[in-house]
């Protein structure tokens, strides 16, 4: 018994609870999760002399350098390219190299290629047109590079090796750091039909009434493309799959292509040998860098008559561009031309070709606004990131929808002609749709050809923050245009689906790869910008990123990195829950409860609570014993208590009311005199998401107040919490979100007190019943059914 007196104290405290009881240790269950905790360290790549701490290069960043000087040439009957190049590789990597890995991606459209073997059909088996006509040209077709030999500068054959959408060329001698080498390439290649295989180029030919087989070519990933040897990854030689796009290194060319001697080329680059040009052609070309609107370089007259008639012979342009990570042209004896010169501010660069190339097909909806679209977009993309940073920027027509390269993009809307009456109209969504993709391709000009991210790792960094721009610059063109990808609103239906995987998975494994790609960032940044940082702080980090990596090659972790530190802003939670899970906002206010102060006057406390009470309903079963009760019935039994009731205040707890009135100090007994309201509001995180937590607060004076309360409200709790708010005037209604900012994915539990739902019942139309004898064409008369023999009723009774 002492023993255990002596232990108590401590059995009480739980020590020696397990020597005692021999009982394991159990932990306490909690649910608690850290929607906080920091990513640096243990989510993100340690910072390193290459790419520092703070998202910005380091001071040993390196990348390599890859020049081209090539000659192609378009076989227009035999819708094939031809080319040579000559490539000078700069190893500026601290490493030696025993081999180069090159992009192959036509290869992708071969028969036995990855991509092509692993193409899957829907559920249920359906199928298109167009599935029909590509399996059927795969049939006799293949695309992919042929005929392909690598040599040295003197020559001499290098082995090299073909892996799907890849080529390893061996080098004779390691190449060391700092070390050039320089090698020749021969190849060529089918030119795709876009319309019935896909594809980022190709051609189309315009065979129908009034049309005489001319064609338009799209030439991209036309050549052998160095791959990409970077610091975090060595070689990015990942297959192409069709998705992820073109992971390349900078350098300049020098491309001479030979074309029909009637063909116009728009291409990557400024224009060598402009005397290849009509003398009215250069007058014009001259005229436009100085015009207030797009001028015809090449006028529709002059296209027109180049379709009618074809030259024989070829000519040869010649196209050089800088500091480019790829190149791309277009070809065709249909093509109007018209340009524009923009002027910036930027002292490198401050005039910019604008210009369109498209076919009479596209008219008047190109000539009207392609130029201008391009212009548009070198202005507002320039103001959010850095002056547009080359010479020239062209839009061009065919059948690809969209798709960009250095200087030159491939975008696809046009006009609509009706089969029957031949009236050539365009629909809104047309006209909006073409300004749209060309603001998107050109952005991409900026993102990713100059800040040259991997595409092929992550699509997001260059397409959803392009879709952000974009959805800035169609905002500025017409505000009565509502982009789809950008709007909080418009991602809802995606985040709480079940197709979702994490922005930060890689291209090919993505499950709905324009959500989740293009909208689903893009969004996040725009909530970012308007919600979470403001638009100063934003832009300012914005741009430090885009200056940060002009010309270089960030990573996903460079951009967060430097959006926080150059906002100020700690914004892990963030993108852990925008870009690392797949889990959504959905804030419910579950709860709004009014307090006051204790005024510690029992008169007044009493008269409250007693007014409380009054506020209270009678209990059914006392409004049903209303005169039943025997006190009524009998008065004699009532005493002090019946005449009293529990708010009745006594003298001693005056008394003791003042007695402590007494005792507190005068700062104390001032605050009591406070007659405002807490109001305390009660918030769940439903989604899982945490966000800035936004109330609109209507009071009965008919005046309302928005309050933006941090996301840091979910650091100690991420499920649920409680916030007060103080204010002398009466709340009569609280809502979330009132702007529909946040994508907040259940607007129904967003009010207090809860709002009444409403809908439209829809009454469904029966399809007409089936009648066989009307569909089959047989008519009948009252007098047929009348003379018509009567059925024989067999001894069953059935009617025969």
């Amino acid at each position: 018994m002492r023993l255990f007196r002596l232990l108590a104290p401590f059995l009480a405290l739980g020590l020696f609870a397990s020597a005692v009881q021999a009982q394991p240790i159990r932990q306490t269950r909690t649910d608690w999760v850290d929607r906080f905790r920091q990513l640096e360290g243990e989510d993100w790549p340690t910072p390193t002399e290459y790419r520092n701490a703070a998202g910005a290069p380091g001071h040993r960043y390196w990348q390599q350098q890859v020049d081209y000087r090539m000659s192609v040439s378009l076989d227009e009957a035999g819708r094939t390219l031809t080319g040579r190049s000559e490539v000078t590789y700069r190893n500026n990597s601290p490493d030696t190299l025993s081999y180069l890995w090159l992009l192959l991606d036509q290869n992708r459209f071969r028969r036995d290629s990855i991509s092509e073997r692993t193409q899957t059909v829907g559920a249920g088996g359906r199928t298109s047109f167009t599935d029909i006509r590509r399996a059927e040209r795969f049939q006799t077709w293949q695309g992919g590079f042929n005929g392909l030999r690598v040599t040295d500068a003197n020559g001499r054959e290098l082995r090299f090796t073909v892996v799907d959408s890849l080529m390893r060329v061996d080098l004779p001698t390691p190449l060391r750091s700092g070390q050039s080498m320089r090698f020749n390439m021969e190849w060529s290649f089918p030119l795709i039909e876009t319309r019935v295989v896909g594809g980022r180029g190709g051609y189309e030919c315009f065979t129908g009434a009034g049309e005489d087989g001319n064609c338009l070519f799209l030439a991209s990933q036309f050549f052998p493309r160095l791959a990409v040897y970077s610091d975090y990854e060595g070689w990015h030689n990942k297959a192409f799959l069709g998705s992820g796009e073109f992971t390349l290194e900078f350098g300049n060319y020098d491309v001479s292509i030979t074309v029909p001697a009637d063909h116009q080329v728009s291409s990557t680059g400024v224009l060598a040998n402009p005397g290849i040009l009509t003398a009215a052609q250069r007058q014009r070309l001259e005229q436009a860098r100085t015009a207030t609107r797009p001028m015809f370089i090449v006028t529709p007259q002059e296209a027109a008559a180049a379709e009618r008639t074809r030259a024989s012979g070829t000519r040869t342009w010649n196209f050089r561009a800088q500091n480019v990570r790829d190149f791309a042209f277009a070809s065709s004896r249909k093509f109007i031309w018209d340009a524009q010169g923009v002027r910036q501010q930027d002292a490198d660069n401050p005039l910019v070709m604008a210009m369109s190339f498209y076919p009479k097909e596209a008219e008047p909806l190109w000539s009207a606004y392609s130029t201008r679209a391009v212009a548009h977009t070198i202005a507002v993309y320039g103001r959010f990131a850095f002056p547009y940073p080359y010479p020239t920027a062209q839009s061009v027509n065919g059948p690809v929808g969209g798709m960009e390269y250095p200087m030159i993009t491939f975008n696809g809307p046009r006009p609509v002609r009706d089969r029957r009456t031949g009236q050539l109209t365009y629909t809104e969504r047309a006209k909006n749709g073409l300004i749209s993709v060309i603001i998107h391709e050109i952005g991409h000009i900026w993102f990713p050809m100059a800040v040259n991210s991997d595409e092929r790792q992550w699509t997001w960094l260059d397409e959803g923050i392009n879709t952000f721009l974009q959805f800035q610059a169609m905002r500025e063109w017409d505000e009565g245009i509502r982009p789809v990808r950008g709007e909080p609103r418009e991602i809802i239906e995606y985040m709480i689906s079940r197709d979702q995987v994490p922005i930060m998975t890689q291209s090919d494994s993505l499950l709905q790869f324009g959500a989740n790609s293009y909208a689903k960032p893009a969004t996040a940044l725009v909530i970012l910008r308007e919600t979470v940082v403001g638009r100063e702080l934003f832009d300012f980090a914005f741009r430090e990123y885009a200056t940060r990596w002009r010309f270089r090659r960030p990573t996903p972790y460079d951009f967060f990195r430097t959006m926080e530190e150059a906002s100020g802003v700690d914004l892990d939670w963030f993108w852990r829950g925008w870009f690392y899970s797949t889990e959504h906002v959905d804030i419910a206010l579950e709860r709004v409860v009014r307090a006051q102060l204790h005024s510690r006057d029992p008169v007044e406390d009493a008269r409250r609570r007693r007014e409380r009470r009054q506020g209270e309903p009678d209990s059914l079963t006392s409004q049903r014993n209303e005169g039943l009760s025997a006190i009524e019935i009998d008065p004699t039994l009532r005493d002090f208590y019946n005449e009293t009731d529990e708010f009745t205040v006594t003298d001693r707890q005056r008394t003791e009311a003042a007695e402590a009135l007494e005792r507190l100090d005068p700062e104390e007994r001032a605050a009591l005199n406070f007659r405002g309201n807490f109001y305390h509001l009660t918030f769940r995180n439903v989604g899982g998401v945490v966000m800035p937590v936004i109330v609109k607060l209507t009071f009965a004076d008919g005046t309302t107040e928005t309050v933006r309360i941090p996301a840091e409200i979910w650091r100690r709790n991420s499920q649920q919490v409680t916030w007060q708010y103080v204010t002398t005037k009466v709340l009569t209604q609280a809502e979330l979100d009132p702007l529909w900012e946040t994508a907040d994915a259940d607007r129904n539990n967003n009010y207090f007190p809860a709002r009444i739902d409403t809908t439209e019942l829809t009454i469904p139309s029966a399809p007409p019943a089936p009648n066989r004898m009307r569909d089959s064409g047989v008519q009948v008369s009252p007098e047929s059914l009348r003379t018509r023999p009567a059925p024989r009723i067999p001894r069953d009774g059935a009617a025969q």
